[in-house]
């Protein structure tokens, strides 16, 4: 139960910073406004009500509106509008390296109560796989779109590999996509891997004194007015910069 009160408690948390305009900065680089990620919120909350069955019998798969569905339309419409190779395959490498961390842990813990095993004891796995594949998933994206998107499709293709793994060794069992809807892993992890990259990002930036505006595109950086970015070094700013592919690992 501490799992699910620490979701819900999140969900409101992110609901209120959007609904406030607290998280402006966040979206604006996921390509959301706050309307929009208002809506999408309320969507994830009505439709994890609504599952969706794939298959019976001896393996029952099933898939959430709210907990799949939804974040997986979100993720591919960031993937399309990041754009740059570079970023989409850093966002594919964070999710494949999430995925295989979680299944990892999904080993150990297979056929027993996960919160009674080695050192995960009192916790449960809704509390701690959002924070292992969150974690995971910035460390290997390095940014805020490639961070929330290997979030969400490393968790969905976790679930991928418990069906082939069920499938091939013809064990009775339960998959279901997004189950727990919006206070989902899926979810709860891109939350988890954004608030992680702001939070780090936003520190580098103060820490040096500004952005880095080395290898930016001058259209982006005609934009910028004060004296709190970071001086050009080595004339930097072009190299790069004019196809705007020049950018900051926290972005």
């Amino acid at each position: 139960m501490m799992g699910y009160t620490a979701g819900v408690l999140l969900l409101v948390i992110v609901f209120a910073l959007v609904y406030f305009g607290l998280a402006h900065r966040v979206l604006d680089r996921l390509y959301l406004s706050d309307r929009a990620a208002l809506i999408l919120i309320i969507a994830m909350i009505l439709g994890s009500f609504i599952n969706i069955p794939l298959t019976g019998g001896r393996l029952v798969t099933s898939v959430n509106v709210g907990g799949a569905l939804i974040p997986l339309g979100i993720a591919v419409y960031v993937l399309y509008r990041a754009g740059t190779p570079r970023e989409v395959g850093r966002a594919m490498l964070s999710a494949v390296f999430t995925a295989a961390v979680l299944y990892g842990i999904s080993l150990l813990t297979r056929g027993r109560e996960a919160w009674n095993v080695y050192a995960l004891s009192l916790l449960d796995p809704l509390f701690y796989y959002p924070l292992i594949a969150g974690v995971v998933a910035y460390l290997v994206g390095r940014s805020r779109r490639a961070a929330f998107v290997g979030a969400i499709l490393g968790v969905l293709l976790l679930d991928v590999v418990d069906l082939i793994y069920y499938l091939r060794r013809g064990l009775r069992g339960t998959v279901a996509f997004g189950g727990a809807g919006i206070i989902d892993v899926t979810f709860l992890a891109a939350v988890v891997a954004v608030l992680l990259a702001e939070v780090i990002g936003e520190t580098r930036e103060r820490l040096q004194g500004g952005p880095e505006v080395s290898r930016r595109p001058r259209a982006l950086l005609s934009g910028l007015k004060g004296a709190s970015l970071k001086p050009f070094a080595n004339n930097e700013v072009t190299k790069g910069g004019d196809q705007g592919e020049g950018q900051d690992k926290n972005e």
